[in-house]
């Protein structure tokens, strides 16, 4: 309980505090916007700043926050620091400093932001992952939420008619203007959002008034938990299972489509660092809500993460409640999967010059999407050795992509001569991360394909990769010019 309301503390702290520190160094200012100077309708849109915020929010908050968090309790109630430490000193930074590069690159994407800052080369490589990547997250992003849809109407094809209208949705939303259907649809999604996990929070306090116990580590949850000698080290495997309520780099991806919806610089703290520290804070009540229900029923440790979930809503809510916070789960995953279809046909139609004011145009890029992600659905849905292994592969990419937007961010801010650290040291950390992970992982450590090596070696490699990595992005931003 006390490691809870730490976090909680410390969550607070960092919105005024940290998000200070790091508005003085990013000096937002009163230059027109790409909203402003490059409208088109589509994308170009200036939209209120209410609806910017709610809009960013649900872009960013896909299931991380609460499978992942629902998995990732279980490496302990230590969860409850690393969280918002994590939030604030990572996420938050990570999330405003790509907003704010991408509003003065006139709403460009991260793959374009990371060829003006790393350059062509490290562009080439980057650009053909992050396809790869978001294709795996659309992929997932249709599978949990069919899943839970289907969980809630029940019959024999419920899943794959989930599966068909959350598809058919999103390539509406990837392909017609920005205000016309995210805009529209979004405020409500975020009420609901809202609602619920408020509601989850209240109850959960409520019961852990009478029941201290419930936000602790019981024995038996001690007994179950993730640990190294269980080939589940802390680090690198909580930060990858978490991923979203920490960092994820998917957000930055999403930055840009809000980016180009932004009235004034001076909006960017609200729309992309107080959001990132409000998804921690839904980061932080489902952990608290998967602890305090494996110490009521241990036995769920070994079952998936999506029917703890009902678990933990049937518990402490009323039915009623209960059913609009599972939707407002499967909202997060909709409204996350949607806009990573549209940053997907943003980044193809920039790589590769084509306009996407004509519908026609918008097609030729969405078609090839929707072939591609429809087999790697069908793939997904083989057994369900298949569905774990994109979801691995999808968690691990997520940090990879986190790693290059810090990347670039640092050497846009050593370009400009600003404070860099804000950006190096989470940019270090997930790099020795997703470097530890890949020299470590394999079949023997319980993971997929990867070099297999001792922890303690891979710690050392990786932890020499990050620094290499970073001294670098100090030469490169001390030669490139990216005032704007």
């Amino acid at each position: 309980m006390k490691l809870f309301i730490t976090g909680l503390l410390v969550l607070i702290a960092g919105y005024f505090i940290y998000g200070k520190i790091v508005t003085r160094i990013l000096q937002p200012d009163d230059r027109k916007t790409p909203a402003e100077t490059d409208a088109d309708g589509v994308d170009f849109v200036i939209l209120p700043h209410w609806k910017n915020m709610l809009i960013q929010l649900l872009n960013i908050a896909g299931i991380g926050p609460v499978i992942g968090v629902i998995s990732g309790i279980l490496f302990g109630d230590i969860v409850f620091v690393i969280i918002p430490v994590g939030c604030v000193l990572m996420g938050a930074v990570h999330d405003y400093v790509a907003g704010m590069m991408s509003m003065r690159h006139k709403g460009a994407n991260l793959t374009e932001l990371v060829k003006l800052t790393a350059g062509k080369y490290l562009y080439r490589i980057f650009s053909v992952f992050l396809v790869l990547a978001l294709l795996l997250v659309v992929a997932v992003f249709i599978n949990v939420p069919a899943r839970l849809t289907a969980g809630l109407i029940g019959g024999e094809h419920a899943f794959f008619w989930s599966v068909v209208a959350i598809f058919i949705y999103y390539i509406c939303a990837t392909l017609f203007p920005v205000d016309k259907i995210i805009g529209r649809v979004y405020p409500i999604f975020g009420a609901v959002l809202l609602i619920g996990t408020g509601a989850l929070f209240i109850m959960l306090m409520k019961s852990a008034v009478f029941e201290p116990s419930l936000l602790n580590e019981g024995a038996e949850f001690q007994s179950k938990m993730f640990t190294a000698a269980k080939n589940q080290p802390i680090l690198p495997m909580l930060f990858v299972t978490i991923a979203c309520g920490i960092l994820s780099g998917f957000h930055a991806t999403q930055a840009p489509i809000v980016a180009r919806t932004i009235k004034s610089e001076k909006q960017g703290f609200g729309v992309f660092f107080s959001m990132m520290i409000l998804e921690g804070l839904i980061a932080m009540i489902w952990a608290a809500g998967a602890l305090a229900i494996y110490n009521k029923f241990p036995e769920l440790i070994a079952t998936n993460p999506n029917g703890v979930l009902v678990r933990i809503t049937g518990h402490f809510l009323h039915s009623n409640i209960s059913m609009i916070v599972i939707i407002s789960v499967i909202i997060l995953a909709i409204t996350s999967g949607d806009t990573a279809m549209r940053s997907l046909r943003l980044s193809l139609a920039e790589m590769f010059h084509i306009n996407q004011q004509p519908i026609v145009k918008r097609l030729a890029v969405v078609f090839p999407l929707i072939m591609l992600t429809a087999g790697l659905l069908y793939w997904s849905n083989l057994d369900a050795g298949s569905f774990q292994k994109l979801w691995t592969y999808f968690a691990w990419s997520n940090q990879v992509i986190a790693a290059f937007a810090l990347l670039a961010g640092s050497i846009y801010l050593f370009s400009i001569k600003r404070p860099a650290f804000i950006t190096v040291l989470p940019g270090w950390f997930i790099t020795f991360v997703v470097s530890t992970y890949i020299l470590w992982i394999s079949p023997e450590h319980g993971g997929p394909v990867g070099l297999g090596l001792d922890l303690t070696d891979a710690y050392l490699f990786a932890a020499f990769i990050a620094t290499i990595t970073f001294a670098w992005a100090k030469i490169r931003g001390n030669e490139v010019n990216l005032n704007s």
